[in-house]
C-alpha cells in the first residue's frame, strides 16, 4: 500500500501511518550525513553569514517532489528559508522551527575532533551540531518523507529555518512572524537544544540592564575632595541582589509540572534547576570602572542579567529594581533588552502528541517542563502560537567538541515525521 492508494477510514490511515513509521526507521540513518553536511558549511556568529548553508539546503530541498521552499533574505548576511508540505485537504498547519547560525568557533586547537563534522563512537562531533544543526537535519528528514504521503495529509507542515538567533535579533523568527503569513501556524515545534527526555513548554522572561555611577574625581591622598563611584556601584549592586527574592505567584498547572519534571530534568540540567525556574535570579556579567590606582574613580558601569519566572512580569520586576536603586544617589540604569515569560500549557496536544512520539521510538515517556534558556519559541507564543521545544541533547555546546549522541539524532526525525504525520489528520 502507498499513499496514493489510502483513503479516509480509520484503517487506512492506520496503515499508512505504519508504513511512515518503518520508513522513518529505517532511513533514519540518512540524517547523520545530512547533520554533518550543514555542520560543513560555516556559519558561526559573528558575523552570522547564513546564505551558504541557506543555498545547501535548497540543494537538498530541490531533490524532494512536493516539498517547497521561499527564501527571505532581510539582511546582506541573514537569510532566512520557509519550506512546505501541503496536503491533499485543508486542515491545520503545523510550524518547526530551528536556527542555522552557531556560536562562534573558540580555540579551535582545543578541538580533539573535526569541528567540521566527524563520527565516532556513536557521537557526531561537530561545531553547532547541537545548536542546532542536527535538529535542521531532522526537520528537514521528517518534511522529506511527510512530502512522500502528503496526498493523505489533511493541513500543511511548515518549516522555518532563520537566521539572526545567536545575536537575539530582530531579523530572523520576529521578521517572519512579523511579515510571512505562512510562517504562522496552529501549533509550533523547535528544534532548540534540549533533550527528547525533556519536552519544554515554556520559558523565563529576561532583563539586561546596566548600572552607571558616577562620581567627583580627586587624587587618592586627597579622600575628602572626590566621591568614589566604583563604591557607589559596588553598594548599589549588593542592593539588587535582594530583588532574589521577589515572591512569585505561578499557575497552578507551571508549579506542578516543574515538581513533577524535577528528578529526571535535572539529571540532564544539573541539580538546582527547579529552583532556578521558580525563582528570579540576577546574575552581574561585567563591571568596569575608574582610571588609575591612585585617581577616585568618577565613573563605573556594571551590566546585569535578571530571568523572570513564570508568575511575575517585567514590568514588577522593573519596578522593584527602581525601587532598590532609589536608595543609591549617582546610580542610574538603562534598560537594554527586556522580554515576558512565556508557556503553553503543558497538556497541550501538541505536546501531548509529541510525548506519545518520543515514548514510542525511544521506548521512554518523556516529562514536560520549563526551559531555563531563551529560545525563539517565546517569540511564537507572543504571537499566541502554542509552542514546544524538542531539541537535541547537548555536550560542550559552544566549545571545544561539541557533540550529540547519534542515537537521539537519529530519533529525533522519526519523532518528528510521526508527530506531525498524527497532528494534520
Amino acid at each position: 500500500m502507498n499513499a496514493h492508494e489510502v483513503h479516509s477510514s480509520p484503517h487506512d490511515r492506520r496503515a499508512i501511518r505504519d508504513m511512515l513509521a518503518a520508513r522513518v526507521a529505517s532511513d533514519s540513518h540518512r540524517i547523520i550525513d545530512l547533520a554533518k553536511t550543514l555542520v560543513g558549511v560555516p556559519s558561526h556568529y559573528p558575523p552570522g553569514d547564513t546564505h551558504a548553508l541557506a543555498r545547501r539546503i535548497e540543494q537538498f530541498a530541490a531533490d524532494v517532489p512536493g516539498l517547497e521552499i521561499e527564501r527571505v533574505d532581510t539582511l546582506p548576511h541573514v537569510a532566512n528559508l520557509v519550506l512546505r508540505v501541503k496536503g491533499a485537504k485543508p486542515g491545520r498547519r503545523l510550524v518547526f522551527n530551528g536556527h542555522m547560525d552557531t556560536f562562534p568557533l573558540v580555540k579551535p586547537d582545543a578541538w580533539t575532533t573535526r569541528h567540521t563534522g566527524e563520527e565516532r563512537d556513536g557521537k557526531l562531533y561537530g561545531l553547532g551540531v547541537s545548536d542546532m544543526k542536527g535538529g535542521i537535519a531532522s526537520i528537514l528528514f521528517a518534511m522529506s518523507h511527510l512530502a512522500s504521503v502528503r496526498e493523505v495529509l489533511a493541513g500543511e507542515v511548515v518549516a522555518t529555518l532563520v537566521s539572526d538567533e545567536e545575536s537575539m535579533g530582530t531579523q530572523g523568527t520576529q521578521y517572519l512572524l512579523e511579515h510571512v503569513p505562512l510562517a504562522r501556524g496552529d501549533a509550533m515545534i523547535s528544534a532548540d537544544t534540549g533533550s527528547t527526555r525533556v519536552l519544554r513548554f515554556g520559558e523565563k522572561g529576561m532583563l539586561w540592564l546596566t548600572l552607571r555611577a558616577t562620581g567627583r574625581s580627586a587624587h587618592a591622598a586627597h579622600v575628602h575632595r572626590g566621591e568614589c563611584a566604583i563604591e557607589k556601584l559596588m553598594a548599589a549592586m549588593s542592593s539588587l541582589t535582594a530583588i532574589r527574592d521577589t515572591e512569585v505567584d505561578a499557575p497552578r498547572e507551571v508549579a506542578e509540572a516543574i515538581d513533577r519534571a524535577a528528578e529526571a530534568s535535572e539529571s540532564l540540567s544539573g541539580a538546582g534547576e527547579s529552583d532556578v525556574l521558580r525563582k528570579v535570579t540576577l546574575t552581574f556579567g561585567t563591571v568596569s570602572g575608574g582610571r588609575l590606582s591612585n585617581l577616585i574613580a568618577d565613573g563605573a558601569t556594571a551590566t546585569a542579567d535578571i530571568r523572570i519566572p513564570v508568575g511575575l512580569t517585567v514590568a514588577i520586576v522593573e519596578n522593584r529594581l527602581n525601587e532598590l536603586l532609589s536608595a543609591h544617589p549617582g546610580v542610574s540604569v538603562e534598560i537594554d533588552r527586556r522580554y515576558e515569560p512565556s508557556w503553553t500549557p503543558p497538556g497541550h496536544e501538541v505536546i501531548r502528541m509529541l510525548a506519545a512520539n518520543c515514548e514510542q521510538v525511544l521506548k521512554s515517556r518523556p516529562v514536560v517542563n520549563m526551559r531555563v534558556g531563551a529560545s525563539d519559541a517565546r517569540l511564537y507564543r507572543y504571537a499566541q502560537i502554542p509552542s514546544v521545544v524538542c531539541g537535541l541533547t547537548a555536550f560542550n555546546m559552544g566549545g571545544a567538541d561539541e557533540h550529540v549522541f547519534v542515537d537521539e539524532l537519529r530519533a529525533l526525525g522519526e519523532i518528528y515525521a510521526l508527530t506531525a504525520f498524527d497532528y494534520l489528520l
